[in-house]
């Protein structure tokens, strides 16, 4: 089953449910049923000629079942610029009406026009296609509302909540206590407030990346000779963030027993180096990060709660990417442009990459959408990241249209894909897919030996099937 965007999508605000659709019938033979399932989806106009609706125009025109001649209509709907998507609907069609009409422009052929299901979802996806094609226009021509924050990418309500809540706090000098995923943006959020605040150093430590038996003397520091190693004296990151922030990330790594001394230092606003016996004042502010649920940590003993309440004075929230919406197409321009090089000039990404982007969960959220585009900025043959650049994690998640091909694939490959989609679909009778592809056999043996010479298979059991393909086709 083909995965829809509707949620991603309509998430974003990127698809319009006043989409207007042309539903061109010269024969009468549009379903009634999906005549009225258009109805209640779009804004639909019928018509039975062109000449009908000729000064208006649709964002997508649907030509019924056994119109005169659909290619040349399609044609002349695309070229009198009255819509620029056509969907045909198809009645008892052959496999070369679908080659004719994608070749006429046509955004899809629905073999089965009188399923109101199938028509509608088909129609669907295609408004889809369009509107993520003027959003990907739009990014690349830069004209994305600013920021308020510009490090906080991205116009989604889970932003805009998350900046309301920035600039609210100000430049309150609390502690925050941030939560969110992994590689959602904490560290950046407790910067913004950081530079809210004033002009002093800004302190960031990974509570997990610090060894444990080293964790006391990196936060509170030590003095020469305190342990077996400590050749000098040593600040701690408590007194080196003295007049500004620091940012102890992933808090919820933190052993118990350095809880209860960051805990006790936090209320006296004093640390003891290792090694000495008089307590030294500094004065920083504090945020801390997680991506634990701190309560339940809390309720099971791995957390202290009196730390927790020391923490939790103000209390902000990052959104995970994937209730970002449209921001994920926002997100990845923003990394196409900071990225784009005279060696590597990529400017953009096609709307199949787009419709994969949108429908990965990113469980990674932004660091994991970062390191996606820039792996397929490295790997991308064209001035566009395809489907065929991404992760396949990420490109094979969602199915682009049905007859949907990246502009920029070459026609070589496009006949590739076909031949190969057609035989899949006769099962692998190379006479019955040589009779719908308009071949003779061996010029279809030929050219499966080539592919299977250029992926590094043996080309044997095609020589074979040539040989043994001699049965009658069947019916």
């Amino acid at each position: 089953m083909r995965r829809s965007l509707r949620h991603s999508a309509s998430d974003a605000n990127l698809i319009d449910v006043t989409t207007r659709v042309l539903s061109i019938d010269e024969r009468g033979a549009l379903s009634p049923r999906v005549e009225s399932a258009l109805r209640r989806r779009f804004d639909l106009t019928s018509v039975a000629t062109l000449e009908d609706a000729r000064s208006q125009h649709f964002d997508i025109a649907v030509i019924a079942p056994r119109a005169n001649d659909p290619v040349s209509l399609c044609k002349t709907l695309l070229e009198s610029r009255n819509t620029g998507h056509v969907v045909i609907l198809g009645a008892d069609p052959s496999l070369q009406d679908a080659i004719r009409a994608i070749r006429a422009g046509a955004s899809d052929f629905v073999p089965d026009g009188g399923d109101p299901e199938a028509v509608v979802q088909r129609v669907s996806e295609v408004a889809e296609f369009g509107v993520l094609r003027a959003e990907l226009a739009r990014l690349r021509e830069g004209v994305a509302p600013p920021a308020v924050h510009p490090e906080l990418i991205g116009q989604s309500p889970a932003m805009e909540k998350l900046r309301d809540r920035l600039r609210r706090i100000g430049a309150s000098d609390v502690t925050v206590l941030i939560s969110g995923e992994s590689g959602s943006g904490k560290e950046i959020v407790a910067r913004i407030l950081h530079a809210q605040h004033g002009t002093g150093p800004f302190v960031a430590v990974s509570c997990s990346a610090i060894p444990r038996h080293l964790m006391e003397s990196e936060f509170f520091g030590h003095s020469r000779g305190a342990f077996t190693g400590a050749s000098g004296d040593r600040t701690g990151l408590l007194l080196q963030a003295s007049g500004g922030t620091v940012f102890l990330d992933e808090i919820g790594d933190m052993p118990l027993e350095l809880q209860a001394k960051l805990l006790r230092a936090l209320q006296q606003r004093t640390v003891r180096p290792l090694g000495q016996r008089e307590e030294i004042r500094f004065d920083a502010r504090v945020m801390a990060a997680t991506s634990r649920d701190l309560e339940k940590e809390v309720a099971e003993g791995r957390f202290r709660q009196d730390l927790y309440f020391r923490l939790n004075v103000i209390r902000v929230s990052v959104p995970p990417l994937r209730e970002r919406g449209g921001d994920i197409l926002v997100l990845a321009q923003h990394f196409i442009e900071r990225a784009r090089k005279p060696t590597r000039p990529i400017v953009g990404m096609t709307p199949a990459a787009a419709r994969a982007l949108l429908a990965y969960a990113w469980p990674g959220n932004v660091r994991e959408l970062e390191h996606c585009i820039l792996s397929a900025i490295a790997i991308a043959r064209y001035d566009h990241v395809t489907v065929a650049d991404l992760p396949v994690e990420i490109g094979g998640s969602t199915a682009p249209l049905k007859n949907e091909v990246d502009d920029l694939v070459p026609l070589h490959e496009l006949e590739r894909l076909h031949i190969l989609e057609t035989l899949r679909s006769v099962g692998g009778n190379k006479a019955l897919a040589s009779r719908f592809l308009g071949l003779d056999r061996k010029t279809l043996y030929r050219k499966l030996r080539a592919y299977a010479e250029a992926s590094g298979e043996s080309s044997e059991p095609a020589d074979r099937e040539e040989r043994d393909d001699s049965h009658p086709e069947p019916g």
